[in-house]
């Protein structure tokens, strides 16, 4: 563990999407609360919708007081809609860094490693075995340095009213626009289009507060369209039937 570093700077960078690290006594920390709530999740028992907002809440860290209960199964559903239905067990690296809409739906077996916020819109269905990675690591295995070397991350954000099918791995920096589908199998990423980014990291590491560490990136997924394969490409439109949501 590293305890000679500014905890606060390194947070910062942290969510800027800048170089930090990792295994600082703060941040070491904070996954395991994270870990110790979403093992209590994954070994609990039958749990009511109401149990299970309960549990979410803790992880995400949301101080939001829960809405009165309903008198019955349906009324208790259509109160607690903003927080989602999961399937589990999930894995989640902080819980700090997720944001999800209203309505929800997330399948057995999701991992989010949520070093930059993962944002996800309402009423997006999330298949089995999808993993959301928000954290990368530098090329250079000397910079890279084990549980020593700096990390650093991009914000994944999904829209309203997708579909990200099974065994999808969505990585740093991905924009999914609203209506989406993902096939099954899907890596969802972003490629550079220019130099190799290394040596801006390495430029930044080593303290050239000038240098520009962002990603020279293809464009996101835009609204209302199918993707699948590895890496994801656009397969065609989706036109939308315009009915109106129930």
């Amino acid at each position: 563990m590293l305890t000679n570093i500014d905890e606060k700077e390194n947070l910062a960078r942290m969510e800027r999407g800048e170089l930090y690290h990792a295994f600082s006594p703060q941040l070491v920390a904070a996954r395991k609360r994270c870990g110790r709530l979403v093992g209590e999740l994954n070994r609990a028992g039958e749990l009511s919708r109401r149990e299970l907002a309960t549990y979410w809440k803790k992880i995400t860290n949301d101080s939001r007081p829960l809405p009165s209960p309903g008198v019955t199964d349906e009324e208790e559903d259509a109160i607690l809609h903003e927080y989602p239905w999961i399937e589990r067990p999930i894995n989640i690296d902080y819980g700090t860094n997720i944001k999800v809409g209203s309505n929800v739906f997330i399948n057995f077996n999701c991992t989010f490693l949520d070093t930059c916020l993962v944002s996800i819109g309402a009423r997006t269905l999330i298949g089995p075995n999808v993993c959301f990675f928000s954290g990368t690591h530098p090329l250079d295995p000397d910079l890279r340095d084990g549980t020593n070397g700096p990390e650093l991350g991009r914000p994944i954000t999904v829209g309203e009213d997708c579909w990200i099918a099974g065994n999808v791995t969505i990585l740093p920096g991905v924009t999914i626009g609203d209506g989406c589908t993902v096939g099954a199998g899907s890596v969802v990423t972003k490629v550079p289009r220019s130099s190799p980014l290394n040596l801006a990291i390495l430029a930044a590491w080593l303290g050239n507060s000038k240098t520009n560490t962002s990603f020279d990136c293809d464009q996101n997924v835009p609204d209302c369209h199918v993707v699948a394969g590895n890496p994801a490409r656009i397969l065609r439109k989706i036109e939308r039937s315009g009915k109106s949501k129930p």
